[in-house]
């Protein structure tokens, strides 16, 4: 196995977790991929370039109001690092209204508050030169690929990178000519592997839905998992899992596997209640939420029977604590319990050591029963 650096606690300030903080940027251009999808590139001023250093694989969180309600969505950065501009792609989801509003609406000119790149998916490439670094993407899963196949094909003349990238149709894929050219760019480092589950391709493992049977043939007839240095694992929640179980069944170790979601996709999700009212009654039993945020320590109390998050308590009273998608998924409500204990509901976002070291995402946390109580610190 070639020797690879791709730690998820970061090396250097672009890896590091910054404070979530929103900038209002300006789009410089808005371009079509698809029939439903656009790429938005928003001016970084020069005075804020070293708060939107990032590295391939981080993401962005976008905030709008939209008919009076502020909206909040999270999109991978699909760009190598460029001093200067920052870029995501938005695929319109079904009933989606900010990314409906993007597609339709958004226009160069127009400013939109962006936070400072967040994510652990992927850290600062170390050493590349041998390795083999293989992502499975579906539909806009592929916009951090994008950012992470250049990186690793441009930091190495020996490193190489597989992609299998699955789509209903060759008109629903996203960066096709982007693909193309990194295919010509780098025709011996990168493999390229289209799967349409609803057109026709001449070889018939490329043909369908990825289920289990046709991952199982992929890494056998043409990604073995013996070669392969890290995966990155990109899309809805039951492609990830099903990649999971099957690259564990095949002895993968999963410490070399990375995932993001953009939601879990899940009927069951719980879906974090950030903004919901809660008044606290005379007489009723109620636990403590104190929190610091900038160096400043606030203090909330939470009704037993309203089942609060962590997250929503504190915006009660602090409407500038960090979160994005609010369902456990980005990382941006992350925080440290100082004391009390704490139960989370799910987790797409904190890493092994991160939870080990007392992490939690607050949008997910609520306190355990015999907890009354809870002391939380974001800044650290």
């Amino acid at each position: 196995m070639a020797a690879i650096n791709l730690g998820s606690t970061g090396l250097g300030s672009s890896t590091s977790r910054k404070r979530a903080r929103f900038h209002e940027l300006e789009v410089a251009e808005v371009r079509p991929l698809t029939a439903d999808s656009v790429e938005v590139t928003f001016a970084v001023p020069e005075a804020l370039h070293d708060d939107f250093g990032y590295v391939a694989g981080q993401h962005l969180a976008l905030r709008k109001t939209i008919d009076g309600q502020e909206l909040r969505r999270s999109y991978s950065i699909c760009r190598p690092p460029t001093p200067g501009s920052i870029a995501v792609a938005i695929k319109r989801d079904l009933g989606g209204r900010f990314s409906t509003w993007a597609n339709s609406e958004l226009r160069p000119g127009d400013r939109i508050d962006v936070m400072v790149p967040q994510g652990t998916f992927t850290s600062a490439l170390e050493r590349v030169d041998g390795a083999h670094v293989v992502g499975i993407a579906a539909g806009s899963g592929i916009t951090p690929m994008m950012a992470l196949a250049h990186e690793v094909l441009a930091r190495s003349e020996t490193s190489t990178f597989s992609l299998v990238y699955s789509n209903r149709s060759t008109l629903d894929v996203m960066f096709i000519e982007e693909l193309a050219d990194l295919k010509d760019r780098y025709p011996a480092r990168l493999a390229l592997h289209h799967v349409l589950s609803r057109e026709q391709r001449a070889a018939p493992l490329m043909s369908g839905r990825i289920d289990q049977e046709r991952l199982e043939r992929i890494l056998t007839d043409l990604i073995r998992p013996e070669s392969v240095d890290e995966w990155f694992l990109c899309g809805p929640f039951e492609l990830v899992q099903l990649c999971r179980d099957v690259l564990e069944a095949k002895g993968v170790d999963a410490a070399h596997v990375r995932f993001e979601l953009f939601t879990t996709g899940r009927p069951d999700d719980a879906g974090g209640d950030r903004g919901r009212p809660v008044q606290v009654e005379a007489g009723e039993q109620t636990w403590t939420l104190d929190f610091t945020l900038d160096g400043q320590s606030t203090q909330v109390e939470s009704p037993i029977a309203a089942r609060e998050s962590i997250l929503n308590a504190a915006l009660r009273v602090r409407p500038d604590v960090p979160f994005a998608c609010a369902g456990g998924v980005c990382g941006t409500c992350r925080a440290k319990v100082v004391s009390g204990s704490v139960h989370m509901t799910e987790n797409y976002a904190l890493e092994p050591d991160e939870l080990e070291r007392g992490y939690v995402l607050t949008c997910q946390s609520h306190p355990q029963r015999d907890t009354a109580r809870v002391v939380v610190d974001y800044d650290v």
